[in-house]
């Protein structure tokens, strides 16, 4: 199963940048993690693009209001996925600093919490990214994750 990440914007916060190309050059070991960007802006607009980037998969939008999974589950959850016919690729999706507006949250098949907080979207890329790794590497059987 295909992995894409779609976020609003490239990250411009160095620490954010590094730790995500940390984790992609990572994930190259384990499979597949596609990282597009859409052009950042208002919420209608940003929502628009990340719908349009997205057709034809499973979209997963994160946003603090949504189900929180603890690694494992989030492990489940995308191995599910990958164990239905019809699901070729999932998409994450991050909105940039207004969030998704109501269309995208209805038309996503799900809402994601990377945590309680409100993040800045890039760092809610980064604890995406790490949380995929660590999914990757649970179904390695590598001993990066500890319960």
């Amino acid at each position: 199963m295909h992995l894409r990440v779609i976020i609003a914007g490239k990250p411009a916060l160095a620490f954010a940048k590094a730790g995500v190309e940390e984790y992609r050059k990572r994930l190259s070991r384990h499979g597949d993690c596609e990282l597009m960007t859409v052009k950042a802006g208002g919420s209608d607009e940003v929502s628009a693009r990340l719908l349009e980037k997205s057709e034809g998969t499973y979209r997963i939008a994160l946003d603090e209001r949504g189900l929180a999974l603890g690694t494992r589950d989030f492990a489940a959850r995308l191995d599910a996925l990958a164990m239905r016919g019809d699901v070729k690729a999932v998409s994450f999706l991050i909105g940039a600093a207004d969030g998704h507006n109501d269309r995208l949250r209805a038309e996503a098949d799900l809402l994601l919490s990377v945590s309680p907080f409100t993040l800045q979207h890039e760092l809610a890329l980064l604890v995406l990214m790490e949380q995929i790794y660590r999914v990757a590497t649970l179904k390695s059987g590598s001993p990066y994750h500890r319960d």
